[in-house]
């Protein structure tokens, strides 16, 4: 009952972070006007906007101009709605559950802002990390609040190092500063080890992206935001695994 639940919220939430991401990426307001065809604008009845099934019932097409609507919209919310409900199926009512909501909810909007926009919004990367150490305090307390802090702390010094480094080897924009402030949350949300390796996975995975675009020769800022976002997800689902094996190679406590 309660994964049916979290999978019907995940399906709901997909089509609002869609939203926010368009935009706000765009400086546009996220409440007006209300939901219409991104075509011929016309406004949106309740009925059609109701996550997966409006989409096969309309046959991905708008009711009114009959222009195909991107398959995108359907598979965000089903893809979200499943990781809702897996995180529930993993961790239950915990603090995992909610941390784990909050990296796939975030990983969502940087993937549609980066990607299309090549942008990574302030306000839901902050509200992001600022709930993440509200949860770490009423679970687990000052001490390793303040922890967290300080290794994203850490871990934006690091990526700011190589931003400017970065810059002053290639003569132009190296990192984004959405990428450096990005860093924060990974800080907060892993801690300093796991968060140099989500850094570490995320550069090897963006890396066949990138040598794609330069053989392809295309003047294209590559986004970054993606690949570190989706690197913390999968450490904080192997966490314990990682430290477990991090520890025994380093003999670190």
């Amino acid at each position: 009952m309660y994964i049916v639940l979290f999978v019907i919220l995940g399906m709901c939430l997909a089509s609002f972070y869609h939203v926010l991401a368009v935009r706000t990426s765009n400086n546009k307001s996220i409440i007006k006007p209300s939901s219409h065809c991104d075509y011929c604008k016309k406004k949106l009845k309740w009925y059609e906007l109701i996550p997966v099934f409006s989409y096969i019932i309309q046959g991905g097409m708008c009711n009114y101009c009959h222009k195909k609507l991107p398959v995108s919209y359907l598979l965000s919310e089903i893809l979200l709605g499943f990781m809702f409900g897996f995180g529930y199926y993993l961790y239950g009512i915990s603090y995992e559950l909610f941390a784990f909501l909050i990296i796939v909810s975030l990983t969502t909007i940087i993937i549609i802002s980066d990607f299309k926009y090549l942008v990574i919004l302030d306000y839901p990367l902050f509200i992001s990390t600022i709930i993440i150490l509200i949860l770490k305090y009423c679970y687990f307390g000052f001490t390793p609040t303040l922890k967290a802090v300080v290794s994203g702390a850490i871990l934006v010094i690091f990526m700011l190092i190589i931003k400017l480094i970065g810059d002053r080897v290639y003569k132009k924009e190296s990192l984004g500063w959405g990428d450096v402030k990005l860093a924060l949350f990974m800080g907060c949300v892993l801690g300093i080890k796991l968060g140099f390796v989500a850094l570490i996975i995320g550069s090897f995975v963006a890396l066949p992206y990138a040598i794609y675009y330069v053989s392809k020769k295309e003047e294209k800022e590559i986004p970054y935001g993606p690949f570190l976002i989706s690197a913390v997800l999968v450490v904080f689902v192997f966490m314990d695994q990682l430290a477990n094996i991090i520890n025994n190679l380093f003999i670190i406590e």
